[in-house]
């Protein structure tokens, strides 16, 4: 209630701290700043595909992998020892550690999806904070939601969800430049999924350019890996004209791999930057290590046979949630 003393003008009394009185702390930065500052958040997000590694989501193998009969159900190709599977995914966790990135290792409910140890397909983390994806098939639906609860805990802003009948798995969203991410179009993410990142990025700053994907391609990663700004690992059979000359236009340089049994069996090409011309790699395929190798990169390898028997391996299992900028 206000006062009246005679002889003076009515005063108001003091305003309260919650409506900006004594007491009140105005918010001074933006969202992204607090992101990069990486106090209230986690820091985030990346705007290069080989800029040193600092955070990745890996997935613990859930007990549901042990339930799975028919592996071609389950969308893997053999079944898998889920023991053998666990220890791998702490061998993993150690060779990114040793390389001095982040692990955050999500522990889900024993009756997640089997596929949650594929992290890479379920987000995509951009400076601002991530979008979570939506994946293309029946046997996957829900890994979403383990993810989320995983970043969420974690410290990850959460964007963005895909939502409708829109899918955008993570493995087909790639930086092309700072300001340009290419969006893989096909098999697992739908040209509604793409426009969804598109409005995402857009208040960034960042473009999106769609790339068509050839038949029998399930993810634009597969197509096309990084290994520096200027140089990337192609998947001879599975790049397009279009992607070819994507990169072109981005003067990089195409280091071709034949689809050959190290490709395709091995997985030789499903690899996770380390930073330029670094790169972590699965076991068992000396041929393509050889190739790298000569054009200056330098490897580390790890196996993940049993992800493989999955029908994934390193760059599956790897949600990239950081890279230096």
């Amino acid at each position: 209630m206000t006062t009246t003393n005679p002889g003076s003008e009515t005063t108001a009394p003091p305003r309260p701290s919650t409506l900006g009185g004594a007491g009140w702390s105005p918010r001074p930065t933006s969202h992204e700043q607090e992101v990069a500052a990486g106090r209230l958040w986690a820091r985030c997000g990346y705007r290069s595909e080989s800029a040193p590694l600092r955070a990745v989501l890996l997935g613990w193998p859930p007990e549901s992998l042990a339930r799975i009969t028919d592996p071609a159900t389950a969308l893997m190709t053999a079944r898998v020892d889920l023991g053998a599977m666990r220890a791998e995914t702490e061998a993993v966790a150690a060779a990114f550690t040793d390389a001095g990135v982040e692990v955050v290792l999500a522990r889900p409910a024993a009756d997640t999806p089997p596929n949650f140890v594929f992290t890479r397909d379920l987000f995509v983390a951009t400076p601002a904070g991530v979008v979570v994806g939506r994946t293309a098939a029946a046997q996957r639906a829900g890994e979403e939601r383990h993810a989320a609860a995983a970043l969420a805990a974690a410290g990850y802003p959460l964007l963005a969800t895909v939502t409708g009948t829109a899918t955008l798995e993570g493995a087909d969203a790639l930086w092309l430049d700072r300001d340009t991410v290419m969006v893989g179009v096909g098999f697992r993410t739908s040209a509604t999924g793409a426009e969804c990142l598109r409005r995402v990025l857009a208040d960034q700053g960042v473009q999106v350019v769609t790339v068509r994907l050839g038949p029998g391609v399930q993810h634009l990663l597969g197509a096309v890996t990084f290994l520096d700004e200027r140089l990337a690992a192609v998947h001879t059979a599975a790049a397009t004209d279009d992607l070819r000359a994507l990169l072109r236009s981005r003067d990089v340089r195409a280091v071709e791999f034949a689809p050959d049994d190290e490709l395709l069996r091995r997985r030789g090409m499903n690899l996770v930057a380390l930073g330029p011309r670094r790169a972590l790699m699965p076991t068992g395929a000396p041929g393509i290590r050889r190739r790298l190798e000569a054009v200056g990169v330098t490897v580390t390898e790890v196996g993940v046979d049993q992800h493989v028997r999955a029908a994934g391996a390193l760059g599956c299992m790897t949600g990239i949630l950081h890279r230096a900028d």
